[in-house]
């Protein structure tokens, strides 16, 4: 996915670094997402979840917390507080580009931030919240802290280590994770609320995710994510769950006004990355795109591929209205369609002839040999290849 590095400045003095993963058709809405406790925008979970919604159709930004990754500030003075007043500069980023209102989306301890950050970033301009793992009793992540706190509550700092990792950590960061009651929080929130545990969480057990659906109100959905470990290691996990917040956000994401609707034919309209370009038919919508060895992202067919996927599809549905109208014991066909230079005819005047090669496999073994070549014959009077073989013209006019 097409991927943009930003910053995001804070009211403290110091820049966020955020990673957005813009979709590469067109934007149907925008989401924040916040990582793990002491993780960063590069975890497995951050990227495998972000990518996914921009997949979607969603842009998603990713950033580092205070003093983590590559974001300014000290983690060790931060606290909880901290966090939430990097999700409201990341919303208001989000708002400010995409129009809003954004759904924040928050993993574990980042699951309760935004929940927190929701509560003051305002009703108008998120349009739901959604949490991985998150923890209903905030101040436990500090069980999760190997050193001594009541040193640190004497003295007023001290060296703990944290997964393995060493932190220099403050009183003050004690005190604004203890700080807040996350389930009365909820309770005061008045937006779609996505809970999303796993029962075997190891870390953050399943009894969070119940008390944070009965603080929240209605709208409010339950998602259990089975055998998920809580970092989500297993990408199929990450994509599942995203695959979910896109359906679920879809309700409540605005759809963007100027997206064509065209009543009769196909509107194409650039999107991000280098070749992204969405499609858009009456009733369809879908993204082309070109394969990473062409510098593209591939995360939709190729226009070749679309242009043989026109006489592929054709030529099966032709064959089958034929067989249905004959009473044929027709069971489907496979097409196969290539397309390349046609070399037979290279030496002709005009070299830049081009052929499409299609290899028919029908199914039916009641077929008799007489009805196999009919149906071929049927083929090739399907309406796109008769187009394609035809006098075709391309009438372009500029639209205003």
């Amino acid at each position: 996915m097409p991927t943009e590095q930003i910053t995001i400045a804070t009211a403290r003095g110091y820049d966020l670094a955020g990673a957005l993963e813009m979709p590469t058709g067109l934007v149907r809405g925008a989401a924040v997402f916040a990582h793990c406790f002491t993780c960063t925008k590069q975890s497995k979970a951050a990227v495998e979840v972000t990518r996914a919604l921009a997949r979607q159709g969603i842009a998603t930004l990713r950033f580092d917390f205070t003093g983590l990754g590559g974001s300014g500030g000290d983690f060790g003075r931060a606290g909880f507080a901290s966090d939430i007043e990097d999700l409201v500069a990341s919303a208001d980023h989000l708002c400010t580009r995409f129009g809003g209102p954004i759904l924040m989306i928050g993993h574990s301890l980042g699951g309760a931030a935004v929940l927190a950050a929701a509560d003051m970033i305002g009703h108008d301009r998120i349009a739901g919240v959604a949490t991985i793992g998150a923890p209903s009793d905030v101040p436990h992540v500090l069980g999760n802290i190997n050193g001594d706190l009541a040193a640190i509550e004497r003295d007023g700092q001290g060296e703990v280590t944290i997964g393995g990792r060493a932190f220099h950590l403050s009183r003050e960061f004690l005190d604004r994770t203890r700080a807040i009651d996350l389930p009365e929080v909820v309770g005061r929130l008045r937006l779609p609320i996505l809970i999303a545990h796993s029962p075997t969480d190891q870390i953050v057990g399943i009894e969070n995710a119940s008390a944070l659906y009965e603080a929240a109100r209605h709208p409010k959905s339950f998602i259990s994510l089975g055998e998920a470990d809580h970092l989500l290691t297993r990408a199929d996990d990450a994509h599942f769950i995203a695959d979910i917040i896109a359906a679920w956000g879809a309700r409540y994401l605005p759809m963007k006004a100027d997206w064509p609707h065209p009543e009769t034919g196909v509107v194409v309209c650039t999107g991000h990355g280098k070749f992204g370009t969405e499609v858009h038919t009456p009733s369809h919508r879908f993204v082309a795109d070109e394969p990473r060895g062409h510098g593209g992202d591939d995360t939709g067919p190729t226009p070749y591929d679309l242009l043989n996927a026109a006489l592929g599809t054709c030529t099966a549905m032709t064959m089958k209205m034929y067989a249905d109208r004959k009473g044929l014991p027709f069971e489907g066909a496979r097409v196969a369609v290539t397309h390349e230079r046609d070399c037979d005819h290279c030496e002709e005047d005009d070299a830049k002839v081009q052929a499409l090669h299609r290899e028919i496999t029908l199914l039916g073994d009641d077929l008799t040999a007489e009805q196999r070549d009919r149906l071929i014959e049927i083929a090739d009077k399907c309406p796109v290849h008769r187009t394609l073989e035809g006098t075709l013209h391309i009438h372009t006019t500029r639209g205003e």
